[in-house]
């Protein structure tokens, strides 16, 4: 064995430092490295809502096409849902702590790629570099924490940490980057990462334990490209019906990864060392968690989209103000990620996560009561944040269930999974839910339009509110309040589908999850 192959003994642990009757409560050092892994965390979340409100600056600057736009936006998510069971599987075997770092110095850079970027082509492989990137921080994160707190309930805590920061991350953006917008130029944005890659690069080697698998196989790089092609036509046609509607061509292209993941599947069960060990899915907690992750956050997914577009399109809210707005869902979020652990050291967390689900139930149903009067955003705000309490709880303990429950030397592999799903969720939320919301809306609409309106307005008014909105000026007395009126219907019966949905969800919960005993009990997670 070369100098090179020598496990650090400092640091690194091996999957039988991590067994139960090793688990010791973690010190200073532990707590310090997870504030330190709270960083690309919070800056990931950042990262998702930025860009948002830069938009509009940068593309008075590179002067984009439509179709450039797009993939500015989008180019950064389809890395990401493409390369995170890879890089989950990576960080296993050629260390968690060495991939972070990689990966870090690598979003840093694309970052100030993207920062000073001169064409709209560039900055669009600036932001699949981020993307790629980004892949490599979060299961690093999340399976370093497993390393760190070998303690079930510190361990469980340090998640809802995770879970929290993620969420800060994303209701500090648009905060944040409005501030930025409002003194710098629209790169200013991205550069914000390179800061924060700096001081975690600094600390990494001394406060963050390093871990590789002990049997470590070889990559097999076939799968990686099956991944790849099961995952990006996947999500690119679930993004397309969100932004366009069911067609041949979205539909074709989830078929094709539908495809390609059956084959990626097969060769997985063939293979000695497996990208994705699909012996996982035999864990009873893993699958159970997995679903209601997914599904979980299809209901928080697709109503974020309409509760942006409710405060900004029919409450009239700046995005900065729109985004202030989201506080108190964040808020909430924050506190049950962090109540919920605590919660489930006491209470079964299958029962814990079906009362919180519960509570989502309340808040989607309270956003069926929406009209356009002024106690809207009230409604909204709370509902949202109801649904935000059982968002936080979800991502709490089913990352604690799905990641706990699989060996450690898979923990990088089922965190990986974890992300996977929630980025799915989240994407088939916003087509689900969206085109169903539009579908009422047009449907409304059909007989509202007066004839005498021009060609391009009525095309405008009958697509969406957001069509509608931007030729405001062209439109008769009432027709804006009568196509938000269309929109809160359409929202309305969104918010009933979720409803719906997370009720099944929290049933599924109670009875599946019964079994798991509290967080730090002696009961098996099977």
């Amino acid at each position: 064995m070369t100098s090179q192959d020598q496990p650090d003994l400092r640091l690194s642990r091996t999957a039988a430092d991590l067994a139960p009757s090793s688990a010791t409560a973690a010190g200073a050092r532990e707590w310090l490295g997870l504030a330190l892994l709270a960083l690309p965390t919070v800056l990931l979340g950042l990262d998702l809502t930025l860009l948002h409100l830069a938009l509009p600056a940068l593309a008075a600057d590179l002067q984009p096409t439509s179709l450039q736009a797009l993939w500015i936006m989008d180019a950064y998510g389809f890395m990401i849902a493409g390369f995170l069971i890879t890089m989950g599987t990576l960080g296993d075997r050629i260390g968690r702590r060495k991939l972070l770092i990689l990966g870090a110095a690598a979003f840093a850079v694309a970052s100030a790629l993207a920062a000073f970027s001169t064409s709209a082509v560039m900055l669009i492989a600036a932001r699949a570099l981020l993307g790629m990137a980004g892949a490599t921080l979060m299961p690093s994160t999340l399976a370093l924490i497993t390393n760190m707190f070998a303690d079930p309930r510190q361990r469980a805590l340090g998640f809802g940490i995770w879970a929290t920061m993620f969420a800060l991350g994303m209701a500090l953006g648009p905060v944040v980057g409005g501030v930025l917008l409002e003194h710098f130029w629209w790169g200013a944005a991205f550069l914000i990462a390179v800061p924060v890659v700096g001081l975690l690069l600094l600390l990494a080697p001394v406060l963050l334990p390093e871990y590789r698998a002990a049997q470590a196989g070889r990559l097999d790089l076939a799968s990686v490209g099956l991944s790849l092609a099961a995952m990006l036509p996947a999500v690119y046609g679930i993004k397309q019906i969100a932004k366009d509607g069911f067609g041949l061509h979205p539909v074709g292209a989830i078929a094709v990864g539908l495809f390609f993941a059956a084959v990626f599947v097969r060769r997985q069960r063939r293979l000695a060392d497996p990208l994705l060990d699909m012996a996982l899915f035999a864990n009873r907690a893993f699958s159970v968690a997995l679903i209601v992750l997914l599904f979980g956050l299809v209901a928080v997914g697709g109503t974020m989209l309409l509760v942006t577009q409710y405060l900004q399109l029919v409450a009239g809210y700046s995005p900065l103000v729109a985004g202030l707005w989201m506080g108190p869902p964040a808020l909430a979020m924050v506190a049950a990620g962090v109540a919920a652990p605590l919660i489930a050291r006491r209470v079964r967390p299958g029962f814990v996560v079906a009362g919180a689900l519960g509570l989502s139930v309340v808040g989607y149903l309270m956003l069926t009561q929406l009209d356009n009067s002024a106690s809207g955003v009230v409604i909204v705000v709370a509902g949202f944040s109801l649904a935000y309490l059982g968002l936080g709880t979800i991502a709490a303990l089913g990352t604690d269930l799905v990641v706990g429950s699989a060996p450690a030397d898979k923990a990088g592999s089922a965190s990986a999974m974890s992300e996977t799903v929630q980025d799915l969720g989240i994407s088939l939320g916003i087509a689900v839910l969206g085109s169903l919301a539009t579908a009422i809306y047009r449907r409304t609409m059909l007989g509202q339009i007066p004839e005498s309106l021009g060609h391009q307005a009525r095309e405008a008014v009958g697509d969406s509110l957001w069509a509608a909105s931007s030729v405001a000026s062209e439109l008769p007395p009432g027709l804006i309040e009568e196509a938000q009126a269309a929109f809160t219907a359409g929202f309305g019966s969104a918010a009933l589908f979720s409803a719906v949905g997370v009720a099944i969800l929290a049933i599924l919960a109670a009875v599946s999850l019964r079994h798991i005993g509290v967080v730090g009990g002696s009961e098996p997670r099977q």
